[in-house]
């Protein structure tokens, strides 16, 4: 929000400085993020009128032109192209100073005596504007300081102003803001009816009640189209960073600044029939006034006249009924759309508009009828003509009133840390322009119905603190102890498992949660992805399902920028979709590793990475906190059907690890083999607490096995058999060699174990370890089919 200070003070009795009022406006919230002078006191700069002009003799460019300075007369060579008799502009008089440091002497310009410069208004510092003089009013007073006719210098501000604070996207707001924090009061804003003079009418034909609650217009006939916009408008809109372009436009967008109602101007000559307000219909289109061919859908809101759309509600106008130079009738707009009919409408046009700006914040529902008696008195003021009445539709029941809030003055004072006097807390409510009633235990505040964000007594006290000034409020140290809770023993410590995959040399990453949905497709995870409502992009449209695809992206990029061995892993949440149920969340661990299994050394060959390197890791980690896992045979989408295996942990399953399946592999370009796991931490079983225990004085006993076991026994089976045959009694069991080859019957192999037998309170004898070992062939041979080989 751009404006000139000038501007402000014309609604708020303040003595204050333009430095006094830039901080305070920061300091109850509405940021001037930059305070740009315009303009300067300009001494020696006047109103001057060229009274006579003749080309220069030497010079086809030059004008010699005879000017008026209020009593006596100079002469003044001018190039500039709109330089003309009668034409009153400034001149800036031998010996004063313009911004930047030009000092203006006496001079000759080929051969001819110039006393003076007439100037432009980039010259004076108040406009960009270089193409010619900056001309004045036919009215402007000769010889008069310029910088006293224009309210010279002048500075404008730019407020930084948040989403909540929509009533300050206007002179009008801000001042009240401002006021308060001066504990001072607005300036009345008188705005009488203008005197109906004309008959002329428009029907109203509103639909989209619900979207356009209150709409009202009025038919001013008999314009003079020769009229321009008047110097202290077109200054004002300068300053506020809008270019003034006629004056029935330049009216609304004043109005808009300094009221903040956007209203809408339509040559009432141009329409045919009733104006109305509905959604509009699928393939329908509206050209706009910037000449771009709007397509429309139901989502929008549009305005018609007899049925056929003529503007985009809320966001532009039609240029079919756009207002020009000879427009001689106009209609005006001032209507209240919801917010929600609005939202997002601009930008699916590839437009960002002041009105929807404004309209999608919200604007104050009482505001268009206001609008449009001050638009109307000065269209009559500035272009003549005959004001037909007001025409107003209202659907009540869709704008609901302003509701009091309570605020405890037991309240205020706990979260502030500090007693507020009641005579400032209703100062500041009034300055605000609220309604204030004292109660027993505090205040009955109803908020204007510009003011969306005043809705529970929180609001209140956050407004009564900003203006206060949150540097009174006292530091305090609360008091009390505050207990401490202390962390479970049995909870799993994220910190932990990091700690223990950087010992071994994985790198800890941070991928997003948000990924692509053509990804999840190629991985097959997408079953039950969770889209979002409105992604940041069309590449972050779903949130992850699995941590892999994240960590297999990150893999990849790293391998583009030659990275021959990777090991990468992430802690974080995986989302999904569920019917008729809120979305599930849960904590997980993946890892991928490609490329050597160790680095490069000099003791002997380097090997790629495979299945065991990453259950190493995956064990190392699970045993870190507790759990010692189980592996049986999976067969999933994504992982090598012959290199993968679920994760077990007592008896549950939790997570998955292996190699990526080929085809995905093939499809993701990747550099080799990629191994990887995933585990829902969420999933894991409550672990044990270690338990201390003596060493034992007694020495363990180990036996080795060679067994034939068929070739679809895996390895955990026979490890499950064992230690629950042995129980107790078993202090370890290793496998130490495998075996397929010459010498075996088909289709079976030979398995090498080592068994380490310990009784912790006495030494085990030959007998009772004869007995363990023919248990657990037994034992192994009903339920695996193992034999002791011979």
């Amino acid at each position: 929000m751009k404006f000139p200070v000038s501007w402000l003070r014309q609604h708020v009795r303040t003595d204050a400085d333009d430095a006094r009022i830039a901080e305070a406006l920061t300091a109850i919230g509405l940021e001037v993020e930059d305070a740009a002078p315009v303009g300067g006191a300009l001494p020696g700069v006047v109103v001057a009128e060229i009274v006579a002009l003749e080309k220069h003799p030497e010079a086809d460019r030059l004008n010699v032109c005879q000017v008026d300075v209020g009593g006596s007369r100079v002469q003044i060579v001018c190039g500039a192209p709109n330089a003309r008799a009668g034409l009153k502009a400034p001149l800036a008089q031998v010996g004063s100073e313009l911004p930047g440091g030009l000092a203006i002497k006496a001079a000759k310009l080929r051969g001819v005596d110039s006393a003076g410069m007439l100037c432009s208004a980039k010259e004076l510092g108040i406009d960009a504007d270089a193409s010619g003089l900056l001309e004045l009013p036919a009215d402007a007073p000769v010889g008069t300081a310029l910088a006293d006719y224009l309210g010279l210098p002048d500075v404008r501000f730019e407020l930084k102003l948040t989403p909540n604070r929509a009533d300050c996207f206007s002179i009008r707001g801000i001042a009240f803001d401002l006021a308060a924090a001066l504990d001072t009061q607005v300036l009345p804003l008188e705005i009488p009816e203008v005197p109906v003079s004309s008959d002329a009418v428009r029907a109203l034909d509103i639909e989209a009640v619900a979207d356009c609650p209150r709409y009202c217009g009025r038919v001013i006939e008999g314009l003079d189209p020769r009229a321009v916009t008047p110097l202290w408008m077109s200054e004002a809109l300068k300053r506020s960073g809008i270019r003034p372009v006629s004056p029935l436009v330049d009216i609304t967008q004043y109005v808009m600044l300094e009221l903040g109602q956007p209203m809408h101007a339509f040559d009432a000559g141009k329409l045919a029939g009733p104006v109305g307000v509905r959604r509009a219909r699928d393939g329908e289109t509206c050209t706009l006034l910037d000449g771009r061919e709007a397509a429309l859908t139901p989502e929008f809101t549009v305005i018609t006249d007899a049925g056929c759309a003529v503007a985009v509600a809320g966001v532009m106008g039609g240029l079919d009924s756009s207002v020009g130079e000879g427009t001689t009738a106009v209609f005006l707009e001032s209507a209240h759309f919801a917010p929600a009919s609005i939202i997002g409408r601009a930008r699916k046009l590839g437009l960002h508009t002041d009105a929807s700006h404004r309209f999608e914040r919200g604007v104050d529902p009482a505001l268009p009828r206001l609008a449009l008696e001050r638009a109307s008195a000065l269209v009559l003021q500035i272009l003549g003509g005959k004001a037909g009445p007001v025409v107003c539709a209202d659907a009540s029941a869709h704008i609901p009133p302003p509701a009091p809030v309570m605020l405890r003055r037991t309240r205020l004072a706990r979260v502030l840390g500090m007693q507020v006097p009641d005579e400032r807390v209703e100062r500041i409510f009034r300055a605000l322009g609220m309604r204030v009633e004292a109660q027993a235990d505090g205040w009955s505040v109803t908020a204007p119905s510009s003011r969306f964000d005043i809705a529970i007594e929180e609001d209140l006290i956050e407004e009564v603190a900003r203006i206060v000034g949150y540097e009174h409020i006292p530091v305090r140290t609360p008091s009390g102890e505050v207990p401490l809770a202390a962390r479970s023993e049995l909870a799993i410590d994220e910190a932990v498992l990091r700690a223990q995959l950087i010992a071994m040399d994985v790198q800890d990453t941070i991928n997003y949660a948000f990924v692509d949905a053509a990804l999840l497709d190629t991985w097959q995870l997408q079953a039950d992805a969770l889209a979002l409502a409105n992604p940041l992009s069309a590449e972050l449209a779903v949130m992850r399902t699995s941590l892999l695809p994240g960590l297999v992206s990150a893999l990849t990029a790293n391998s583009a920028r030659q990275q021959t061995r990777l090991r990468l892993f992430e802690i974080g949440r995986v989302f999904h979709r569920r019917d008729n149920a809120a979305p599930s969340e849960r904590n997980t661990l993946a890892a991928v590793f490609s490329g050597p299994a160790l680095p490069e050394q000099w003791s002997g060959k380097s090997a790629p990475v495979d299945f065991y390197d990453a259950k190493a890791v995956l064990d190392a980690a699970l045993a870190r906190i507790g759990f010692r896992a189980e592996y049986v045979p999976a067969a999933v989408p994504h992982l090598h059907p012959g290199r993968s295996a679920e994760v077990r942990i007592a008896g549950q399953a939790v997570g998955l690890i292996g190699a990526l399946h080929p085809a995905l592999n093939k499809t993701l370009d990747l550099p080799g083999d990629v191994y990887g796991f995933e585990i829902d931490l969420s999933a894991l079983p409550t672990r044990a607490l270690p338990q201390a225990a003596p060493v034992s004085r007694f020495p363990s006993v180990r036996r080795d096995l060679a067994l034939l076991v068929p070739e679809a026994v895996d390895w955990s089976r026979i490890e499950v058999c064992v230690r629950r045959r042995l129980g107790e009694s078993l202090q370890s069991v290793v496998l130490f060699d495998v075996y397929r080859g010459a010498g075996l019957p088909e289709n079976t192999k030979s398995l090498a174990i080592g068994l380490i037998l310990h009784d912790i309170s006495r030494t085990l004898n030959e007998s009772e370890v004869e007995q363990s070992i023919a248990g657990v062939l037994t034992a192994l041979g009903d339920e695996c089919q193992a034999v002791l080989r011979t």
